[in-house]
């Protein structure tokens, strides 16, 4: 299996609409919770600059072992999670694109030999580097969306 374009087109590109986003509206918006248990825009933004670290520590794991097996992440069970919810919105934005970069050279990088290589996800199965990547655009697109109702939502 090829990186495809759609893939790389996101990869490179998709979390720029968060500051497009952000661009719209004011800072209050941005740490307002719409209900006491759920996420803010910023704890949004938070757990996507987190989840790619624990996306680059998974591909190398899976480029390095034979087969690796990883537990579905939880930001609610990472001690890591508070310390990125602690930071700013300026930092978070940059540490996403700091870290994306990585991303993108990482993956487009791999020979089709290595992208081919697979980590078993415990809720999805076996995925490749390609399918695990793909997982990754789709998890973060759906934090986007959400983040997208939550800057725009008349009834926060």
């Amino acid at each position: 299996m090829k990186v495809y374009a759609s893939l790389i087109d996101r990869l490179k590109t998709q979390h720029q609409t968060i500051e497009n986003i952000l661009a719209a509206i004011d800072f209050r918006r941005i740490i307002t919770r719409p209900q006491l248990n759920k996420w803010s825009i910023h704890d949004n933004i938070a757990h996507l600059v987190r989840y790619q670290l624990i996306f680059i520590d998974r591909i190398n794991q899976i480029l390095l072992k034979e087969i690796p097996s990883f537990d579905r992440y939880k930001a609610e069970e990472d001690p890591e999670f508070e310390n990125w919810r602690a930071l700013n919105i300026d930092t978070l934005i940059k540490q996403l694109h700091t870290d994306r970069r990585t991303i993108y050279d990482l993956v487009t990088t791999l020979t089709e030999a290595r992208i081919n290589r697979v980590g078993i996800h415990k809720k999805y199965g076996s995925l490749n580097i390609i399918q695990w990547t793909e997982f990754f655009l789709l998890h973060e697109a759906h934090h986007i969306f959400t983040i997208f109702q939550l800057a725009h939502d008349t009834e926060l």
